[in-house]
């Protein structure tokens, strides 16, 4: 039976590859996408969402969400560029698609995820690959459905490795309150972070195969890795040049096929007032002895099959509706 999913999602370049991997998958059953302020202004998310659901025919519901922080933009100078204006090299903001023709539904994400979980049997797993706001509102609004929500699969946070800033993760550093909230509210959490994403890498050859297999999605996030890659090269170079991370992509991987990833079961929490550490993921799993340890929370992922991961992106992103 496919495993039902709930994407909260930032649509830039590589949640648009994972979006069209989880609608696409025989594994899952999409139920809906709820959008948030992230990489692109909330209203271009929303429409990068539904042109790239547009673009492979898919007809999966769609939710504007929050177009600000909880709070971290309410300090002078904290987030100078949330929400972010400037096209980045590796989103841009309007995805180089035809523009939607679907429209979003006219409730606001959190009230439909707040209604979506109270009515569910409690087989939904959250699948949040942006900015944490939505999912600590819908839980400080209705903190009744953590008890219908089975598991949170989060692209999120890093403990070796960080690309906003020297110590933080940009979905976790543009919310970080956000994050602290959704990370302590004591349901199973999976957390994919940069150390795992930065092992599951497409290269010019994935590309080229996904062009060979031709099909709206494959031709696609061909051309939307190209970007990255070209970007990372310039920018954020990986250990190898030619090479990028499809993030997002990797946690919907992960709900299909758990060992794609290894994780460590760690305690983690998110610094909110640290001056140069704002937004880190603190993970506490290299102190040796028990004094001052809190109890693990999270499963950590810290590495990635990178062959793997790409097997299952080529076989699925060939599909078609």
């Amino acid at each position: 039976m496919a495993t039902k999913i709930i994407m909260d999602v930032d649509t830039g370049t590589d949640d648009a590859i994972a979006i069209m991997t989880a609608a696409l998958a025989p594994e899952i059953d999409l139920l809906g996408v709820t959008t948030v302020n992230g990489n692109c202004p909330v209203e271009i998310c929303t429409e990068n969402t539904l042109r790239v659901l547009d673009h492979i025919g898919a007809i999966i519901p769609v939710f504007q969400g929050c177009s600000l922080p909880l709070s971290a933009t309410l300090t002078p100078g904290r987030k100078p560029n949330i929400p972010s204006r400037e096209p980045s090299k590796i989103h841009g903001h309007f995805l180089d698609l035809s523009p939607a023709h679907s429209v979003r539904q006219s409730i606001t994400a959190v009230e439909w995820l707040i209604r979506t979980y109270l009515q569910s049997d409690g087989d939904i797993t959250l699948v949040p690959v942006g900015p944490l706001t939505n999912i600590a509102l819908a839980i400080r609004q209705a903190p009744e459905i953590l008890e219908k929500i089975p598991e949170i699969v989060i692209m999120g946070g890093g403990h070796h490795v960080s690309n906003c800033t020297s110590s933080a993760e940009f979905n976790i550093w543009v919310d970080p309150e956000a994050a602290r909230v959704v990370i302590n509210s004591g349901r199973p959490i999976r957390l994919i972070t940069l150390d795992a994403t930065h092992e599951a890498l497409f290269t010019m050859k994935t590309c080229a195969a996904l062009r060979e297999a031709g099909t709206p999605a494959a031709t696609c996030s061909a051309a939307f890795a190209e970007v990255r890659i070209k970007a990372y090269d310039e920018s954020q170079p990986m250990a190898s040049l030619g090479a990028a991370p499809i993030h997002d992509a990797l946690a919907v991987c992960a709900i299909m096929q758990p060992d794609v990833v290894s994780t460590v079961y760690a305690h983690v929490d998110v610094e909110t007032a640290g001056e140069l550490t704002d937004g880190r993921t603190v993970v506490d799993i290299d102190r040796t002895g028990d004094r001052g340890r809190r109890p693990p929370n999270v499963d950590v992922a810290l590495h990635a099959d990178g062959e793997a991961f790409r097997e299952m992106m080529l076989r699925i992103l060939a599909k078609t509706i």
